[in-house]
């Protein structure tokens, strides 16, 4: 019982602190369906239905238990907190994006990738972030990606 109830407050503890990050920080779409509305609440029209998880937004705003995103096409609108997860991502700008060895363009190139594909992003350092695509990786130049910022490090 006391396990269950110190569990209950870490999770609620952490649940506050996400919704206190500052604005703006990207998530990505962690259900298999996320539907965007013109406002903060159900009781908005619906403006665009989300069916590709992991789509990197960017949050540019909350209210209550709602996000203001901006997805990668440039389109803004709210979406409930629960369909959207911290797990960073990107996708894909150019038409393609070479996955390499190590942060250089003189760094053999492992995969490929076309515009549009969606990956997990980490190790962002300087003008390269790591890209996993399905288990298949490798560094990527940021200017390549939407979901991270220029120079953004982590």
């Amino acid at each position: 019982m006391a396990a269950a109830m110190v569990a209950a407050l870490t999770l609620s503890a952490g649940v506050a602190q996400a919704q206190r990050r500052e604005t703006p920080y990207y998530a990505s779409i962690a259900a298999q369906e996320a539907r965007m509305r013109t406002g903060p609440g159900q009781n908005y029209p619906a403006s665009w239905l989300y069916v590709r998880r992991n789509l990197p937004v960017r949050v540019v705003a909350i209210y209550k238990d709602w996000r203001k995103v901006e997805d990668p096409g440039g389109t803004q609108g709210w979406v409930f907190s629960s369909l959207l997860s911290a797990s960073r991502t990107a996708m894909v700008t150019a038409d393609v994006a070479e996955l390499r060895a190590s942060a250089s363009t003189a760094a053999r190139v492992s995969w490929r990738a076309q515009r549009g594909v969606v990956g997990k992003v980490s190790k962002c350092r300087g003008s390269w972030c790591y890209l996993d695509v399905n288990g298949r990786g490798g560094f990527v130049e940021q200017a390549k990606l939407w979901g991270v910022d220029p120079g953004e490090t982590f």
